[in-house]
């Protein structure tokens, strides 16, 4: 029996692998200890954009996981890569009644909400959102029922464009700004130490 879901019909899967260890390739430009506060202050504002909904984060990190509990999100155990955490975190949504699924990368430092690419419910539609660099997929939207099969890193975006339509999916592409630059490079982090979302021409995962 699905779940009571209000006004929602989507839940949002947030893998998290670490705090602790998150983004060795800005290591030059910060310390461990301000690379950590950055991993969690984006995390924080990733979780606060989705809080209208239902929210799951896969990580099995003792510092995410309490983070998660602290914040009142459902933790799951992390499978060890992100194509794993976010098809188990899409099953598990799904298992719980969800029609639609929201898979958000933690990194998001400009996130606002995710409201406009959750709203499709079970429809066939695939929502991607491409990094600024129109190469990864900070966000993807898809509906939970169907056999997506997730294919991060380098180039991601055009495989889940042509995963989604060999799979018979309508796909909308949403270049948002707010939830398409993800923070890789030190280029990235200049950008927001200035408050400025623009691209750029590193790759993005």
């Amino acid at each position: 029996m699905p779940r009571d879901q209000g006004p929602h019909t989507a839940g949002v899967v947030l893998p998290l692998r670490s705090f602790s260890h998150g983004k060795a390739r800005l290591a030059a430009q910060l310390g461990a200890t301000r690379r950590e506060q950055l991993v969690r202050d984006m995390a924080d504002r990733v979780a606060g954009a989705a809080a209208p909904f239902d929210v799951v984060v896969v990580s099995s990190a003792p510092e995410v996981i309490a983070w998660a509990n602290a914040r009142g999100l459902r933790c799951i155990d992390d499978p060890g890569s992100l194509d794993g955490a976010a098809a188990v975190g899409r099953d598990d949504l799904r298992d719980r009644g969800f029609a639609r699924v929201v898979v958000a990368h933690a990194d998001l430092p400009f996130a606002q909400t995710f409201e406009h690419v959750a709203a499709d419910g079970a429809a066939p539609i695939a929502v991607i959102v491409p990094c600024h660099r129109d190469d990864g997929t900070p966000v993807l939207a898809i509906p939970a029922g169907v056999p997506f099969e997730f294919a991060y890193g380098p180039g991601s975006f055009a495989r889940h464009c042509a995963h989604a339509a060999a799979l018979g999916l309508e796909f909308r592409v949403v270049r948002d700004p707010a939830l398409s630059f993800d923070v890789d490079v030190p280029d990235d982090l200049a950008r927001v130490e200035l408050g400025i979302a623009s691209p750029s021409d590193a790759p993005c995962p």
